[in-house]
């Protein structure tokens, strides 16, 4: 696949010299090569696709050269400029409820289709247009909330970038200590959940025979992976990350029975709201069943990346905004021993006094996963909703999974397991997406507990805020992740 895409390429490369030389002299006035606006005009005006890919090339070579207001100014310009005209659309609408028939339908359709959806298929057309163009979203979702109308180019842009990265376009290839180099640094540092900490780190996530790596490529970004998942494969559903990453996770002499998904990671800023990992995932499980027929449990180890936020506001929460959470006194108590520095090494120990907090976080966990939704009727968790909506079940939460300094800021040490049963990925997820049922083993539901009858969260709030670890939160900045 590179070298074909190399030769493609090199060809639009020369296709795009030869014809900016044909350009009309009369298609610019002075200066106006080099102004990004004219450019765009130009690139709009309907002429040849030989004259688009020049006109294209040169527009990109201009924003790259572009000062932060020149390329604020692109952007307004994509704004205001190229959008459907309204009064055009009016009429289309007022001859469909008219008529409402075929031939008016598609009227309307015609009028109110975004001038802007054309504007980046033409920009397209220059050789690395695909790239620059998912870089130019990324820095419109970075771009400040302030201007509304940003928004519809980013509507417009998202759903181009859909059609363009759909499953037929996309390759999966394995990731193992042969690929190029090129792509192996990639990888080290695209890592958004448990960050590969060197060359050394990598090759023991890849090079073992109980190690995978699988990723998707798009012909048009050659050597950037779009998201890739590594997997270990292990005698039992491992309950901690420790293990997983600093050891082999086989047991020596046993054949593997379970596929472990550890980390999901999105590569690509300015392909956000695309999701790659559902057919990701779907594909790693056919290929590992066929070539290790062992292999009859396909779970995950994932991170809880919103439990410590989520408990912050809980507890900061009065008695009138958090009557249905299931917190009573005794758990404000145990919750207390998070103050205490020592606690992980304690509860490392099985101290009969770190028995409560474990109780208490471990049930307050299967309540934000069960019981806690956001406004749409789906889990506040973003990886939550990223399995479950897979068709996968909340098989277990584990207690000290990950006591890294990152996994106790953001889940205070826990981690899950989100199991993939074949035969019934496809009923939950139609239960997940019909009505947002949680599908969820009977051990995660046991931890649940009733709500108390009485209880007051503001009198405990002034000691809640100084535990360290519950409200300080530190923000990380990381690439996207799925889980």
């Amino acid at each position: 696949m590179p070298m074909n895409v190399s030769f493609l390429q090199e060809l639009m490369n020369t296709v795009a010299e030869q014809s900016r030389a044909l350009l009309p002299r009369g298609l610019f006035g002075p200066g106006e090569e080099e102004d990004i606006e004219a450019l765009s005009r130009a690139l709009m005006s309907g002429r040849g696709e030989a004259s688009g890919v020049a006109i294209a090339r040169q527009l990109l070579h201009c924003l790259s050269k572009a000062t932060p207001e020149e390329r604020s100014a692109f952007f307004s310009y994509l704004a205001d400029e190229l959008q459907p005209d309204p009064i055009v659309v009016t009429e289309a609408a007022k001859a469909y409820l008219a008529t409402p028939n075929e031939q008016t339908l598609l009227g309307l359709r015609r009028a109110a289709y975004s001038p802007r959806r054309e504007f980046f298929r033409r920009l397209n057309l220059a050789p690395g247009g695909t790239a620059e163009i998912v870089a130019l979203r990324r820095e419109l979702l970075r771009a400040p909330k302030t201007d509304a109308s940003l928004a519809a180019v980013d509507a417009d842009l998202q759903s181009l970038l859909a059609y363009w990265f759909n499953r037929g376009f996309l390759v999966m290839r394995r990731i193992d200590w042969q690929t190029p180099a090129a792509i192996l640094e990639k990888i080290i540092a695209y890592e958004a959940v448990h960050e590969i900490k060197g060359w050394d780190d990598l090759r023991r996530r890849l090079d073992p025979a109980d190690r995978r790596c699988f990723a998707f490529f798009h012909p048009s970004l050659v050597d950037e992976p779009l998201i890739f998942v590594e997997v270990a494969l292990t005698a039992d559903i491992p309950d901690a990350i420790g293990p997983v990453l600093q050891a082999r996770a086989g047991a020596a002499g046993k054949a593997p029975t379970a596929a472990v998904f550890y980390s999901i990671s999105n590569c690509q800023d300015g392909l956000k709201g695309i999701s790659f990992g559902n057919f990701l995932i779907k594909q790693v499980v056919e290929e590992l069943a066929r070539d290790v027929p062992t292999l009859k449990t396909f779970v995950t180890l994932s991170p809880v990346p919103h439990f410590a936020r989520w408990l912050d506001r809980t507890l900061a929460a009065d008695a009138a905004t958090a009557h249905d959470i299931p917190i009573a006194a005794e758990d404000r108590a145990a919750l207390q021993q998070l103050r205490d520095p020592r606690w992980v090494e304690l509860a490392q120990q099985a101290a009969p006094e770190t028995e409560p907090l474990k109780a208490t976080l471990t049930s307050l966990a299967a309540h934000y996963f069960l019981s806690a939704k956001s406004s749409d009727n789906r889990p506040v968790d973003p990886v939550a909703r990223f399995h479950l909506g897979n068709g996968a079940r909340l098989e277990r939460i584990n207690w000290l999974a990950d006591v890294s300094e990152k996994g106790l800021r953001e889940a205070h040490g826990l981690m899950v397991n989100y199991r993939y049963e074949l035969a019934d990925i496809e009923k939950n997820h139609e239960a997940y997406a019909q009505d947002g049922t949680v599908a969820a083993s009977r051990g995660v539901r046991s931890q649940l507990r009733p709500l108390p009858k009485t209880k007051s969260l503001t009198s405990a709030v002034p000691d809640l805020l100084a535990l360290p670890g519950i409200v300080k939160t530190k923000k990380v900045s990381a690439a996207p992740r799925e889980g």
